[in-house]
């Protein structure tokens, strides 16, 4: 039996070699997305190709090996790639650029450590490498399949050359890789001094605990909850940048089934074709590995308590409970090369809701309301000194209402990552930032209400052109369970409403640019709130005093509650029975004038 306190020590020193790994990239990079934003992430895997970490998704290394047999790496050897069809599910779009280093033990590679995010440029047809209206890859950025970066301790020069000459950001990206290679040697360092400490056959025989341990809690713990059964839901992408709106649906059918080595299983079928434009995502490669682990984090919802919750990590040991089903090639989720990707997340940040939207109506509505917590938004121009300058941000926005508690503002899906310091953005670049606050009523209306989304704005100092790559423009995070949905993503520039997929709209010196972030979906009846809670946010400028009158039925006299008002009032706005899916106005523009989908009845 393998030592429990030699787990303990194992599991912590992965953590910490991660984090430190994290760390030292964020030290010594170079671009804002890296740097500031922290918008890249580390994964530790072991010699099977296992994910031990379990803080964040990361990457893959099977596209590695497969390349690179593991008995031909030597210590000191770096690879890379970016190629999304190359990368059996791991990379999303070209912009995230993967690093991965073998750690050794007396000669043997015993573990990987990984690195990927989200970089400045790395070329294609417009500044930052997602052109909103690519209609294939090839528009989109430099494709490198698995090459080796470095050899022994030699950084392969022509190949950086190659990748700096194609960016618009050469010193950033240059930067960048050199901070992610040497962190990445620097934990496998670490890592084999914890195989030099303790030895392989011992350490291995913790990993195979550590992974163990998660399957069985996940299946004892969360599974056990979710009655067997089949269960169908769908939702919907608006937009791919080529083609009108129009619903571009990801469908789930979840079959439960506890008796089954794998009790869930996740078939994608009827989802839609793929999109002329960048929204596929490219999932169905080994398995459905990178997608298993990407949806596993939406099982601990399942959890007794949010601290138990907090206290599951996704590592592979959620891989062996999930079997996925995919749809024949040429749909969003198995698009067909070279279909292009760069807006992926409208797709894979989808999924995440349509699992949770299918659970909740498997588990009596236990499940958060909808979020929306990716977009990016930025600038692009020639500053004073005549050079040129990219200023993106991955703003977040409102998560959903929980059944225990509202949702929570701003919040990024990424782990560690934030907006921009104001601060640091008004030095680097030409603009002021005369806002950044909570946006007033963005959170879907409920018992416990969604997350606000960030009020931000923007004054231009020279000429400029704006760039988004944004959903939920029309479609709206949806309510759960009697709770309805959150405000949809806005921008106006210099009064003018802007689309949600944007490559160089110009902007005046003088322009404002107004950005308000998604709210989240709502849980329970918005007339089931607590009106205290209702005037608590109202005096923190969360909800107006007519959203609080015309959204939660509540009567304000000042900072007084007329209780008798209210009553009467909710009992005039309730309506007979609650909707257990609200999908906001949006939805109907889009479908006809429908106002709820036919999977959305229970």
């Amino acid at each position: 039996m393998t030592d429990p306190i030699l787990v303990e020590i194992v599991e912590g020193t992965l953590a910490s070699v991660e984090k430190e790994v994290e760390t030292a990239i964020a030290r010594t990079a170079r671009s804002p997305m890296i740097r500031d934003a922290h918008d890249f992430r580390a994964g530790i895997h072991d010699a099977r190709l296992r994910k031990l970490t379990g803080r964040s998704y990361s990457a893959l290394v099977q596209p590695i090996v497969r390349d690179f047999p593991i008995e031909t790496m030597k210590p000191g050897d770096v690879y890379f790639h970016n190629d999304v069809y190359l990368s059996e599910g791991g990379i999303g779009h070209l912009p995230d650029l993967c690093v991965t280093v073998p750690v050794f033990h007396e000669g043997e590679v015993v573990a990987f450590v990984q690195a990927f995010g989200h970089h400045d440029d790395i070329g294609g047809s417009v500044p930052g490498s997602m052109p909103s209206h690519a209609r294939s890859v090839y528009e989109e950025g430099l494709m490198v399949p698995p090459i080796k970066l470095w050899d022994q301790g030699v950084p392969n020069e022509a190949a950086l050359r190659i990748m700096t000459r194609n960016s618009r950001m050469p010193d950033s990206l240059a930067g960048d890789l050199d901070a992610e290679c040497s962190a990445c040697l620097m934990g496998a360092r670490r890592l084999g001094e914890l195989f030099d400490r303790y030895g392989k056959q011992a350490v291995e025989e913790c990993f195979d605990a550590i992974i163990a341990k998660t399957t069985e809690t996940f299946r004892r713990e969360l599974l056990a909850k979710i009655p067997e059964g089949t269960y169908v839901w769908e939702d919907y992408a608006e937009h791919d940048g080529v083609d009108e709106p129009r619903l571009h649906a990801q469908r789930i059918t979840l079959t439960v089934d506890h008796a089954a080595d794998a009790p869930l299983t996740i078939d994608f079928t009827g989802t839609s074709p793929q999109a002329k434009g960048p929204i596929n995502h490219a999932g169905d490669y080994a398995g459905g590995v990178f997608l298993k682990k990407w949806l596993a984090p939406v099982l601990r919802n399942l959890a007794d308590t949010p601290e138990r919750m907090a206290e599951l990590d996704v590592n592979e040991g959620v891989v062996p409970l999930i079997k996925m089903i995919f749809p024949e090639k040429g749909t969003l989720l198995t698009p067909v090369f070279p279909a292009p990707t760069n807006a992926r997340t409208f797709v894979i940040l989808r999924l995440l809701g349509v699992l949770a939207g299918v659970l909740a109506k498997a588990t009596g509505g236990r499940m958060p309301a909808d979020q929306e917590t990716i977009r990016y938004t930025g600038v692009h121009g020639i500053d004073a000194d005549g050079q040129p300058y990219l200023m993106r941000e991955v703003l977040g926005g409102g998560s959903g209402g929980r059944w225990y508690a509202d949702g929570e503002d701003t919040i990024h899906i990424v782990p560690d990552s934030r907006n921009i310091p104001v601060e640091f953005a008004e030095a680097r670049w030409p603009f002021r930032v005369e806002r950044l606050a909570l946006a007033c009523d963005s959170g879907g209306p409920g018992m416990f209400r969604g997350g606000l989304g960030y009020d931000k704005h923007i004054r231009m100092l020279r000429d400029a052109s704006y760039m988004s790559i944004a959903d939920r423009s029309i479609l709206s995070c949806w309510g759960v369970n009697g709770g309805l949905a959150g405000r949809p993503f806005r921008v106006e520039i210099a009064g003018k409403e802007m689309e949600g997929l944007v490559d160089d709209h110009p902007v005046q010196a003088g322009d404002l640019i107004r950005i308000r972030t998604t709210g989240g979906g709502g849980w329970g009846s918005p007339y089931d709130r607590d009106p205290r809670a209702v005037a608590a946010d109202v005096r923190d400028g969360k909800v107006s005093i007519a959203g609080a009158l015309g959204d939660y039925g509540v009567v304000l006299d000042g900072d007084r509650i007329d209780e008798q008002g209210t009553a009467e009032l909710r009992a005039r706005l309730r309506p007979p029975a609650d909707r257990f899916f609200d999908r906001g106005p949006g939805y109907a523009k889009l479908s006809g004038g429908r106002a709820y989908a036919e999977v959305d009845e229970l």
